[in-house]
């Protein structure tokens, strides 16, 4: 990566002409250097990208392969990983914010994390034989073997959850310390694209022999992500950092019930805060009900997993060709506008689908617009929390709006469930749930951009302290 100081020549008038500078703390980059950067932090997010599309698809083949109850199913892959968040993430977050070290503040923290997400690879790879080994050796048979290979996947599930955890908050907060800030858009369409790129490859290729060839699966991904990340922490520089001067220096940090008191204190202590998490959070809230039921609305109304399948790819490939675009336009004219328009918008055609969506065809139809809308708000809103939160604490402030997420993600499932198991699987009403949801969090969000504005707006804004 090129670093050069922020310097012109002597007499521009005769010299050659200045080169391009873009700057973001004491870091400085030419052009090339910029691009270098890209390319470093996109290989990372790249092989995080094939780990992150593989793994869940992968898993839900394999539990129910060794005959894993839905209720199982539900509690692996949807409240552990947010009970685990919750509690891990504010904690590293917190920490990062406050480290310095001569490898940075992020950095640090990545590395660790990553033999124990390689661990977790590997452990899922031989979960199978290892079960049934030690089920034999312990005479399980009578009760099953399987339950043996389940409780496997379940200890490796878990240690990669938590290395999940460590490096998904830390790789965005990277970001945002080593990335100039008018480019952050930009940067985040390329890293959408990224994702879906992996997601086209994935599902294209692999996903239909990843019973059979799931060992192989889990095996490249361990391989690709541990050296993939630590290349890309060898490669990126941080650059140095003042000492940590806390948003109120009044406030005791000794001792853990302190710690924890001064983290809610800041995070949650202004008004305006609350404006940013409330709005993302029901925004993120308003896309759980088609997570979760999609696929199970698809099969009521007759559509077939190769057709279901051909609507991703097409919401994935059409998704591919706007992130960039998508990208500038949040550089040019602020993520949180990019966000308000589009989910308004979204909440619009879910309100039209509730009335309209009746067969296969209108499915399909409702289907694409809401991924690709959905898709616009996720790329142009990527950038949201690094161009809204106090840079110095951005990681902490980032994981008390993952600590909401999570929790939304344990409570709002079951509810939704009940729901309609007592209008018997009338999954039409998915539409509306997300469409208010939806509009709850543009909303919040309108009123954020009034304070916003009066903040400054994006040419002076200056986050709350």
């Amino acid at each position: 990566m090129s670093l050069v100081p922020a310097n012109t020549p002597d007499n521009p008038t005769t010299g050659p002409a200045p080169r391009k500078l873009w700057s973001v703390g004491t870091l400085t980059y030419t052009t090339t250097g910029l691009v270098i950067l890209f390319c470093w932090l996109l290989w990372g997010d790249f092989t995080w990208s094939m780990k992150d599309r593989a793994i869940l698809p992968t898993m839900q083949l394999l539990l129910k392969k060794f005959g894993a109850s839905d209720t199982f199913a539900a509690v692996v892959f949807g409240s552990l990983p947010n009970i685990l968040g919750m509690f891990v993430g504010p904690i590293v977050s917190y920490k990062s914010d406050r480290y310095r070290s001569r490898w940075g503040r992020r950095i640090p923290f990545l590395l660790a994390s990553t033999p124990f997400m390689v661990l977790g690879l590997i452990g899922l790879a031989f979960s199978p034989v290892l079960g049934t080994g030690v089920g034999k050796w312990l005479g399980l048979a009578s009760v099953g073997l399987n339950t043996s290979v389940l409780m496997f996947f379940l200890v490796f599930w878990i240690i990669l959850q938590l290395a999940s955890t460590v490096s998904n908050g830390l790789y965005g907060a990277l970001v945002n310390d080593v990335v100039p800030q008018p480019l952050l858009g930009r940067f985040f369409g390329l890293f959408r694209a990224l994702s879906l790129i992996a997601g086209m490859l994935f599902f294209g290729e692999i996903f239909g022999k990843a019973e059979t060839l799931y060992v192989w699966i889990f095996l490249g991904l361990a391989a690709l992500y541990g050296f993939g990340t630590v290349l890309m922490c060898l490669k990126v520089k941080e650059g140095e950092y003042p000492p940590h001067v806390p948003m109120d220096e009044g406030r005791s940090t000794r001792g853990f019930f302190a710690t924890v008191k001064t983290y809610f204190q800041e995070c949650f202590g202004k008004e305006y805060y609350l404006w940013f998490f409330g709005g993302t959070t029901l925004l993120g809230m308003s896309g759980i009900p088609s997570a979760l039921f999609g696929v199970f609305y698809s099969k009521s109304i007759g559509m077939s997993p190769d057709t279901y399948g051909k609507c991703v790819m097409l919401t994935y490939g059409i998704s591919l060709v706007l992130a960039y675009p998508i990208g500038w336009l949040a550089d040019r004219f602020h993520p949180l506008r990019l966000v308000i328009v589009t989910n308004i918008v979204g909440c619009l055609v879910a309100f039209a689908s509730y009335f309209f969506v009746h067969d296969v065809w209108t499915f399909g139809v409702s289907m694409v617009a809401s991924g690709l809308i959905g898709g616009t708000a996720v790329t142009g809103g990527a950038s949201l929390g690094q161009r809204l939160l106090p840079r110095a604490e951005f990681a902490q402030f980032a994981s008390a709006g993952g600590l909401l997420y999570s929790v939304s993600w344990i409570l709002l499932p079951p509810l939704i469930g009940i729901f309609l198991d007592h209008t018997h699987h009338n999954y039409r009403y998915t539409f509306l749930m997300g469409a208010y949801l939806g509009f709850l969090g543009s909303a919040a969000l309108l009123v954020l951009h009034s304070k916003f504005m009066a903040l400054g707006g994006p040419k002076n804004y200056v986050p709350p302290e």
